[in-house]
């Protein structure tokens, strides 16, 4: 049994609505199509998309060893029972313990087809997946993995892990990455990833940031770049950027709605990128807000959301996805009835966007994780 049954029942029963709610206006489990956008919108097969997922990051690092492969079938049988219909997970595990990447263009096999059973299982229970691409922290290697790979190979003036937006030689290396992922023949399916549907779209980065340009514009540039070098190899799935919604110097008088701080990337200029197809924001007030009480951060939350719900609407007219959102056992104070009534609340406002016909298409909570796992349970693990 899936570890998130640790969930109160109010919390599941008000979930198993919002599910109905988006399935009332999706195709059934057995549709094959690709999702796509339409304005807007999500679309499946013509008709309207929406959904509930989560985030399960640690599925490949699992499924590279057989004899552990049946967690990741857990958490699936467990998600589509509870009709959760999309999950975002890891396409990368670049050096150090059971890498993806071993080095630069030098891949295990073994880790390689654990990524193969993820998406053929998911197949299997009518799972749609976001696949990330690189990780904007050191977890799995991540940009600093790829800066330590050039100084290896004495490639010079490798200053710190944000010269991974600009160095040819650290873009080449992802680009092939990129390329070695989209194009990979899956072993157990026999299809290429870019022509599985399964697949629902692909991430550039996870949480991408950059010290050395708070502006936005070092990595405005290197999404415009990569986004069109994924399109060129793969035009079937969605991309997204993989961001948590801070604003930056294009719309100033937005930078209100961020949470005291920047982290050098512009939600609105790099969601206008015609590439992108669409817009995500994450969301942790617990972290953000770690000095307010419950209120206050749910006040922000709903702020947050509401926000770029607007901005996804009039000026980027592209769906938006809350992509990552939670809130940690491991907060003082913490209690499931206190976590329930933030969730819910996150439920509701996620429902009543979707219903209003506007451009809120889904959410994945962080994260669903299998029984015997508490190893690596963050705190946000339901």
């Amino acid at each position: 049994m899936a570890y998130f049954t640790r969930m109160t029942s109010s919390f599941f029963a008000l979930l198993f609505f919002l599910v109905l709610a988006c399935e009332a206006r999706v195709p059934g489990k057995t549709s094959r199509g690709f999702v796509r956008t339409n304005g807007a919108h999500f679309v499946l097969n013509r008709s309207p998309f929406l959904f509930n997922g989560f985030n399960s990051y640690w599925l490949m690092h699992v499924a590279s060893d057989p004899s552990e492969r049946y967690k990741v079938s857990e958490v699936f049988q467990e998600a589509s029972a509870a009709r959760l219909s999309v999950c975002r997970t890891w396409a990368f595990s670049d050096g150090g313990d059971t890498a993806l990447q071993i080095s630069p263009g030098v891949y295990d096999e073994r880790v390689f087809q654990g990524l193969d059973f993820v998406i053929s299982e998911a197949r299997k229970y009518g799972i749609r997946l976001i696949l990330s691409f690189v990780n904007n922290y050191n977890d799995f290697g991540g940009r600093a993995q790829y800066a330590q790979w050039a100084r290896n190979a004495g490639v010079l003036q490798i200053n710190s892990e944000d010269d991974f937006y600009t160095h040819p030689v650290l873009k080449d290396y992802y680009k092939n990455h990129i390329r070695k992922v989209v194009t990979r023949l899956n072993t157990i399916t026999g299809m290429a990833y870019r022509d599985d549907s399964t697949i629902m779209a692909w991430e550039l980065m996870n949480e991408p940031r950059c010290k050395a340009d708070y502006s936005g514009k070092i990595v405005n540039a290197w999404v415009q770049e990569m986004a069109t070098f994924v399109k060129s190899i793969d035009r079937k799935h969605l991309l997204e950027i993989g961001m948590e919604g801070f604003y930056g110097d294009s719309m100033p008088e937005k930078k209100q709605f961020n949470p005291g701080y920047q982290v050098g990337t512009d939600f609105i200029s790099s969601h206008l990128i015609k590439e992108i197809d669409f817009a995500t924001i994450h969301a942790y007030t617990d972290q953000w807000l770690s000095g307010q009480n419950d209120d206050a951060q749910m006040a922000f939350m709903q702020r947050w959301i509401t926000s770029h719900w607007q901005d996804s609407s009039t000026i980027l007219k592209k769906p938006l996805v809350l992509a990552e959102f939670g809130k940690s056992s491991k907060d003082r104070g913490f209690n499931l009835n206190a976590r329930d009534t933030f969730m819910s609340s996150v439920y509701r406002n996620i429902y009543n966007y979707a219903k209003s016909g506007g451009t809120m298409g889904g959410s994945l909570v962080w994260q669903l994780v299998a029984q015997g796992m508490e190893n690596i349970d963050d705190g946000y693990s339901i």
